[in-house]
C-alpha cells in the first residue's frame, strides 16, 4: 500500500517528463499504431530499448490530455492493486490517453485496465516481462488488446538516430555497437554491462526469489558468450553444478521473458522432437553481447549470425534451425509455408563453401523449397544446383528483403 500524497507527488513528478524532448527516431511500430482504436495497446521490450520515449512521441503526436504513470518511481514502492483508486483520483476524468509504464510490477493491474477500457478511454501500457504481461492479458483482456514488440533499434533506425549513410563502414559499426539508444549517444560498455545486472537482479532475482545471484550471472554470461550455439539444460546444469534441469529451464525461461536472450528450437514435424532437442542462444542485441561477452573479440560469423536472426526475428515468430547430418543456421515459417531458408557466414570461400552449401540444399530439400539464401558481409552471387537456386547475398540487401529499408 502506499499513501495517497505519494501517488500524487509521483504522478505530478512525472508529468514532466511528457514534455522533454528527446531526439525522436521513428519507430516501427508508429506505423502500425491507429490512434483511434478503441482496443488497449500493449508495448513490451527489453529495459532501456525507448519504450518511454516512444510513449512520448505517441503521447505529443496524437493526444491533447494525457496522463503518464511509471510504476518503477520509489516514491510507489509497494503500490499494490488496491491503490489503483488513490491513482484514479489523483488523475481525473479529463484524459484523452492513459499511458502506464512497467505496469507488470503491479500484481492484478489488468482489473484496472479493464476498468478504464470499458468506460471507453484508451490506455497504453508498456512491460519488460512478456510473460507476466501475456498471462494477465490473456485471462483478463482477451479480445481487447493490441500487442506490440519494441527491439532496440534495426539497422535503418541506427542509421536514422545518426542521419548517416548506408555504407560498408556503418553496418560494421552497427553490427559491433548494436541499437541500445543509451549506449549509442555514450559509447560507455558499462552502460551495457550494468544494464545485464539490472535486468537480473531486479526482474528476476528479486521477482523470483533467487539467493544464488552468482549463479544466475555466471549462466548469462555463459550464454551471452555462446551467441549462435547450442545449449541444452542438463549441459548448463552440469557446467554450472545446478541442482537440477528444471531450476536451469526456470532460469532460461526468466531471461527469455525479459528479452535477455531467445532460444531457437530445432526444426521437426513432431512437436515432442522440438521440445527434446537443444536449443540454439541468440541476445537481444550484438552490442549488449559484445559489451557483456568472455568470448568475443571481433567475431564478425557470430555477430552477424545474432543480428540476422533479430532481423528475422523482428517480423516472424516461428523460427527454428535445421539440423540432419548438417544444419542450416535459420528455416522461416509464416503460417505453414516455408518462406525462408538461410545460412550466414562473414565470408564465402573455399574453406567452408560445401558446409553452408551442403547444409542449405539438406534444408531445401527437406523441406521442399527451391530457394535459399547464403548471408554475407558484403558479397553477391547466385549459385544453380540442379533445380535449386542459392542466392548469395550481402547482409544489408538481405535485411532490406526481410523488411528493413536503409535507403538501398
Amino acid at each position: 500500500m502506499v499513501f495517497k500524497e505519494d501517488v500524487l507527488a509521483a504522478y505530478q513528478g512525472q508529468q514532466g517528463l511528457l514534455e522533454k524532448q528527446d531526439s525522436f527516431v521513428e519507430r516501427a511500430y508508429l506505423g502500425q499504431l491507429e490512434a483511434k482504436s478503441k482496443h488497449i495497446e500493449v508495448i513490451t521490450g527489453v529495459r532501456r530499448c525507448g519504450k518511454s520515449t516512444l510513449m512520448r512521441e505517441i503521447a505529443r503526436r496524437f493526444y491533447d490530455k494525457v496522463a503518464y504513470f511509471n510504476f518503477e518511481d520509489s516514491r510507489v514502492f509497494g503500490f499494490e492493486v488496491g491503490d489503483f483508486s488513490k491513482l484514479d483520483e489523483v488523475i481525473g476524468k479529463d484524459v484523452d490517453a492513459y499511458f502506464f509504464d512497467e505496469i507488470q510490477n503491479v500484481t492484478g493491474w489488468e482489473v484496472f485496465v479493464r476498468q478504464l477500457h470499458e468506460q471507453g478511454a484508451k490506455v497504453f501500457v508498456t512491460g519488460s516481462n512478456a510473460s507476466l504481461l501475456s498471462r494477465e492479458l490473456g485471462t483478463r483482456l482477451t479480445g481487447r488488446y493490441l500487442s506490440h514488440e519494441i527491439f532496440p533499434f534495426s539497422y535503418e533506425e541506427y542509421l536514422s538516430y545518426f542521419s548517416k549513410e548506408n555504407t560498408d563502414e556503418n553496418f560494421k559499426n552497427y553490427l559491433y555497437n548494436g541499437g541500445f539508444p543509451e549506449f549509442l549517444r555514450d559509447q560507455n560498455p558499462e552502460i551495457l554491462q550494468m544494464l545485464l545486472k539490472d535486468i537480473l537482479l531486479r526482474d528476476i532475482s528479486v521477482r523470483f526469489g533467487i539467493k544464488n545471484t552468482q549463479v544466475l550471472m555466471e549462466v548469462a554470461l555463459f550464454l551471452v558468450s555462446n551467441v549462435g550455439k547450442e545449449v541444452s539444460y542438463n549441459g548448463i546444469k552440469n557446467t554450472f553444478q545446478i541442482g537440477s534441469p528444471s531450476t536451469v529451464s526456470d532460469y532460461l525461461s526468466w531471461m527469455e521473458d525479459a528479452y535477455l536472450f531467445f532460444f531457437l528450437p530445432r526444426f521437426s514435424w513432431s512437436a515432442k522432437s522440438v521440445a527434446r532437442n537443444p536449443k540454439k542462444v541468440y541476445c537481444i542485441d550484438t552490442g549488449f553481447a559484445k559489451s557483456n561477452s568472455l568470448s568475443f573479440s571481433k567475431d564478425e560469423g557470430r555477430l552477424l549470425e545474432n543480428l540476422i536472426y533479430l532481423t528475422l526475428r523482428r517480423k516472424y515468430t516461428k523460427l527454428f534451425y535445421f539440423k540432419d547430418r548438417l544444419e542450416c543456421d535459420f528455416v522461416v515459417f509464416e503460417g505453414n509455408e516455408c518462406k525462408w531458408i538461410v545460412q550466414v557466414c562473414a565470408t564465402f570461400h573455399a574453406d567452408n563453401r560445401d558446409r553452408e552449401v551442403n547444409g542449405l540444399l539438406e534444408a531445401m530439400e527437406a523441406l521442399k523449397v527451391n530457394v535459399g539464401y547464403i548471408v554475407t558481409l558484403n558479397q553477391s552471387d547466385d549459385l544453380r544446383v540442379g533445380e535449386k537456386t542459392i542466392k548469395i547475398m550481402e547482409s544489408r540487401t538481405f535485411m532490406a528483403l526481410i523488411g528493413e529499408k536503409p535507403g538501398l
